[in-house]
């Protein structure tokens, strides 16, 4: 090889290793903006957190297109960063522990957390919200994966890309900062995607059954708005008081937590039951014992 193609090469090869090394400096450096970004969410929010409709610390937005609804609760926990970042962002134990916080939900009738080949896998059952056998459920399987984790900031997402009846490319994300004085505040987003199918389900279902319920959001003509984008904002509220029942459940003997999580999110929905009611108190909590029981073996 000649002189001047060896030089080439060199610098060619200087190049591209200059551009990795840069790759290597910068790539790291998001979670540090999203911690940023999320901190000043929550000076922008303060006020309205401190003061509310719904009577605690949080801050609720839904959307929907043509294909997607989303909805987003930013909360503030009286828990340090660290047990929330345990719970909920630990490779070894936080995909069992969403586990512990998805069966609170009225239609979660079976969760486990397994090994896949890509990694831990949320193996949940939905359906009904009251008891079914599992054979009537639909199974949606969710990816674990830990996005971003710094000593004061984390990402955790869990992805499924089929839901039932045509639903799709579900996403659960939690992000958290640390706020100090024990505090974390969260940012929790709850979406999925809809076909034709999808859409006449949920079309059928707020024309009979559903056809009375409402979000949280008020309307223009001020009363709370319906539709698929409070179904969203319902559900979304169900996973945020979940999250929130769990770490709670976390100051109590391990033998009583499973019967306070049940407790405390049953009573925590029925501050807004308009919007949450469903079933009696203990119609919810007999439903829950069976179906945790049966969470315990594999299914």
């Amino acid at each position: 090889m000649s002189a001047q193609r060896t030089t080439s090469l060199t610098k060619w090869l200087s190049l591209i290793a200059l551009a990795l090394a840069a790759l290597t400096l910068t790539a790291p450096a998001w979670p540090d903006d999203n911690a940023a970004a999320l901190k000043d969410k929550y000076d922008t929010l303060t006020p309205e957190l401190n003061s509310n409709v719904f009577q605690r610390p949080i801050h609720l937005d839904s959307e929907e297109s043509d294909n997607t609804l989303k909805g987003d609760i930013y909360a503030v926990v009286n828990y340090p960063f660290a047990t929330v970042n345990t719970a909920f962002n630990d490779p070894k134990q936080g995909p069992a522990n969403w586990c512990e916080v998805l069966i609170l939900h009225l239609n979660t009738k079976y969760c486990r957390a397994i090994t896949g080949s890509n990694g831990a896998i949320i193996s949940m059952n939905v359906g009904k919200k009251t008891e079914q056998e599992l054979p009537d459920t639909f199974r949606v399987q969710f990816n674990y994966r830990s996005v971003a984790t710094t000593p004061t900031y984390f990402q955790v997402d869990l992805s499924a890309a089929k839901g039932p009846l045509s639903t799709k490319d579900y996403r659960i994300m939690l992000e958290a900062v640390d706020i100090g004085k024990g505090r974390t505040f969260l940012h929790l987003t709850y979406s999925y995607g809809f076909g034709m199918a999808g859409r006449l389900a949920m079309k059928t279902y707020l024309a009979t059954i559903g056809s009375a319920k409402v979000g949280f959001t008020k309307a223009p003509d001020g009363d709370y708005i319906g539709g698929v984008r409070g179904l969203v904002e319902r559900n979304t509220m169900r996973y945020y008081l979940a999250i929130d029942a769990y770490l709670g459940s976390l100051a109590v003997p391990a033998d009583k937590r499973v019967d306070q999580r049940f407790a405390t999110w049953f009573d925590a929905t029925e501050q807004y039951p308009r919007q949450l009611h469903e079933l009696d108190r203990s119609e919810y909590l007999q439903m829950k014992k069976n179906e945790y029981q049966r969470q315990q073996t594999p299914q």
